[in-house]
């Protein structure tokens, strides 16, 4: 398996999938081959059903495209992970994290790989990782 240089928010990766502004950012990224959290991979399949997609038929096109599983691998949560959210709650409560968006830092911050994200406001967190914002 090739290892990962970038983490990805979903914002990112939906960015790339819906061709939003950012989405040569995040295909530059994919090249060097990324890594999702599970929970900002089922984010991003809950937003592309907002948009009508079924979500089988969404997760099926990206792993034909060679999207999954050869350019972004798909991490599980572990216990570790689930404690750095955790403590990640009242650092980043001030800039509105989700639980998704703390999982992405976590898994970031796991693999002290920077993260990508659509969210400018991460870029004031210091968290000992870098994040980049694609817009």
């Amino acid at each position: 398996m090739t290892q990962p240089r970038t983490v990805l928010d979903a914002s990112a990766l939906l960015a790339f999938l819906l061709q939003e502004p950012g989405a040569e950012v995040v295909t530059n990224a994919l090249v060097d081959h990324c890594a999702i959290s599970a929970l900002n991979y089922a984010e991003t399949l809950s937003k592309l059903s907002d948009h009508g997609q079924d979500v089988d038929q969404a997760a099926e096109r990206m792993r034909r495209q060679g999207l999954t599983g050869a350019a972004l691998t798909i991490f599980p949560v572990d216990e570790s992970q689930a404690r750095e959210m955790a403590r990640l709650r009242r650092e980043t409560r001030g800039v509105g994290l989700s639980l998704a968006d703390r999982g992405c830092l976590a898994l970031a911050m796991s693999l002290k790989l920077p993260a990508l994200t659509a969210d400018r406001s991460w870029e004031s967190l210091k968290l000992g990782i870098e994040v980049k914002a694609i817009r």
